[in-house]
């Protein structure tokens, strides 16, 4: 097995508020193969994106940022120095971000937005910046790409303003491209096509993908394997393939129960409860408080992964294939 591209271990993130700190991201790890697409999923305020953007390095000044490692093809991210840092981003490792409408600037023009990424990171000339500009509009599938480069983001659809984001964050040829929300707020059609576009441009340039997506539906299509992450921590890991057929944690069994086509009565399936904040994290098991499953232990203390073959599930009684809970050992939890 090859190395990782990306290798993350013990990633926090913690945000200086006026009522104290707040534990965003708690000891994350993650990694990334060369040319896999490893999809993160969650509710909103798991610290799906603020993870991401750490490793980007594009969180406010009132984040502080800790790990025990944070690798990029073995080159420790967390102590580059500022111009080292932006030699590498936007380079080897781009985002493709949330809202395309508000991440590009009204006051310029596509195209020229898409050359400063080129003319920061490459040796290329005005001609032939214009003409890679062309090409990359012409890459992710925007029609007359000579004009639309010419075109303000408010002349343009939110899923024309989408594809040139990923024509900026592929400007340069990135080994790591990570797209958050990539198809939010698009129709339906716009986003197949979307997905499509990342996966057929995966597949051509072999670089790998995170993919940070409430939709399940793309996961089970696209993904190779999938992270799921909740109020800040990693809760389970597996392989999409097996992930939809046996998840281990009740908090991936309850996301996949809620799934319109998964609905066997009257009633859609939903999880009680919200993903706890600053001022109500629970002392053990952070979904204790909304699993059907939770014990006195689970509320008391935190749990441990479990091994592989249980997905890692962050849980004292991770789920069998049967979808029943297993009491595992208890003493080892801490």
């Amino acid at each position: 097995m090859s190395a990782p591209l990306l290798d993350i271990c013990g990633l926090s993130v913690r945000f200086a508020t006026r009522r104290g700190a707040f534990q965003a991201v708690d000891g994350v790890d993650l990694s990334v193969a060369p040319n896999e697409l490893l999809a993160i999923v969650g509710e909103s305020g798991s610290g799906k994106s603020v993870a991401m953007l750490a490793i980007m390095g594009l969180l406010p000044w009132t984040a502080t940022v800790t790990a025990e490692h944070m690798r990029f093809d073995g080159q420790d991210l967390l102590t580059l120095t500022p111009r080292q840092r932006r030699a590498l981003i936007g380079k080897d490792v781009a985002m493709v971000f949330q809202e395309p409408m508000s991440s590009l600037n009204p006051c310029f023009t596509v195209g020229w937005q898409i050359g400063e990424a080129l003319a920061q990171h490459t040796p290329l000339g005005r001609r032939e910046r214009q003409a890679r500009v062309i090409a990359l509009l012409e890459q992710v599938g925007i029609p007359d790409p000579v004009r639309r480069a010419r075109a303000f983001p408010h002349q343009l659809s939110g899923g024309m303003c989408q594809r040139v984001m990923i024509a900026m964050a592929l400007a340069c040829k990135p080994r790591l491209l990570i797209a958050d929300e990539p198809t939010t707020a698009l129709d339906v059609t716009i986003q197949a096509q979307i997905m499509d576009l990342l996966q057929t441009l995966r597949l051509d340039t072999g670089m790998a993908l995170v993919l940070i997506t409430h939709d399940l539906g793309v996961v089970a299509e696209a993904a190779d394997r999938v992270v799921v992450q909740y109020a800040g921590r990693v809760v389970e890991t597996q392989p999409a393939a097996t992930l939809f057929t046996h998840p281990h944690h009740p908090y991936t069994h309850a996301l996949l129960a809620a799934l319109p086509e998964r609905a066997t009565g009257a009633r859609l399936e939903a999880i009680d409860g919200v993903v706890p904040g600053q001022s109500d994290r629970p002392a053990g098991c952070l979904f204790a408080p909304r699993c059907r499953w939770a014990n006195a232990h689970c509320h008391a203390v935190k749990p441990l992964p479990a091994d592989a073959a249980l997905g890692r599930a962050l849980c004292h009684t991770p789920l069998d294939d049967a979808g029943q809970p297993i009491a595992l050992n208890l003493e080892n939890a801490a």
